[in-house]
């Protein structure tokens, strides 16, 4: 019996989809049938990626844009709209941090620019996106969030006041909006050996450090892109989820239980 892909006939739209998490969320959704939008400021890192997803023989586009710009938030509905005719899922994955340190050493610019791309960022996608959604009845957005609101991280002190924010904004969202047919919810990963690794941990991220962050978590791996893109399909999938909202799902190995 052939398996039924899980988002057949929707549309998503993932930001930061041309490298790390966003990547393995591209792939995975077009694999159950969704047909991409790959938004990235990086646009030959989105067109790879969408590129790849086409030679496998499913549908995708890539798109620049710089979340924090209003306006490139609307040109790249538009264009969905335009390409596909409507939008079904929004993932909010792009986001940024800088190189961990003391909180005293953290300049404004730096700052500005967690808060601007972590958050300013969704609610540039919220103006543009949810008026569609309501129009249309439905809608579903993941934002990812980060465990480190589970435990506080020195060094990194703004950039997890960003991802409580966005916890936040999922709640908010999905308090006020679900009534009308919209869910959202997050998803929390906890550290992954992306392009930011060595942000995170503030120097060079090597093999050896690797294998000792794989031994934090109790199912002993570090996460992954795919992992991350299954948790999102998990809320994605209206055969796996119809009645959650608001929530946000761990996934960390165990690392934060």
């Amino acid at each position: 019996m052939t398996r039924q892909n899980q988002l057949d006939g929707l549309v998503a739209l993932v930001t930061g989809g041309g490298s790390g998490f966003g990547e393995g969320i591209a792939q995975l959704f077009a694999e159950e049938g969704a047909s991409v939008v790959i938004v990235d400021i990086g646009v030959s890192g989105a067109e790879r990626v969408a590129t790849n997803i086409r030679k496998a023989g499913h549908a995708a586009i890539a798109i620049k844009a710089d979340v924090t710009k209003a306006a490139d938030w609307q040109a790249a509905v538009d264009q969905t709209l335009g390409q596909y005719g409507k939008i079904d899922i929004l993932v909010n994955n792009a986001g940024w941090t800088y190189r961990r340190k003391e909180s005293l050493e953290v300049t404004e610019e730096e700052y500005d620019r967690v808060f601007d791309i972590n958050v300013k960022g969704i609610f540039h996608s919220i103006n543009a996106v949810l008026p569609h959604f309501l129009k249309q009845g439905h809608g579903n957005i993941i934002n990812i969030s980060s465990c480190i609101t589970c435990k506080p991280t020195s060094g990194l002190l703004y950039y997890g006041a960003t991802k409580a924010a966005v916890d936040m904004l999922t709640r908010g969202l999905a308090a006020e909006y679900s009534s009308r047919g919209i869910r959202v919810n997050g998803i929390s990963p906890s550290l992954g050996n992306t392009a930011l690794v060595s942000q995170f941990v503030g120097e060079e991220f090597s093999g050896e450090m690797a294998k000792e962050q794989a031994t934090q978590a109790p199912l002993q791996r570090m996460v992954t892109p795919l992992d991350i893109a299954k948790g999102c399909l998990y809320f994605a999938s209206p055969y796996f989820n119809d009645f959650q909202t608001g929530i946000t799902l761990r996934v960390d190995g165990g690392q934060y239980c």
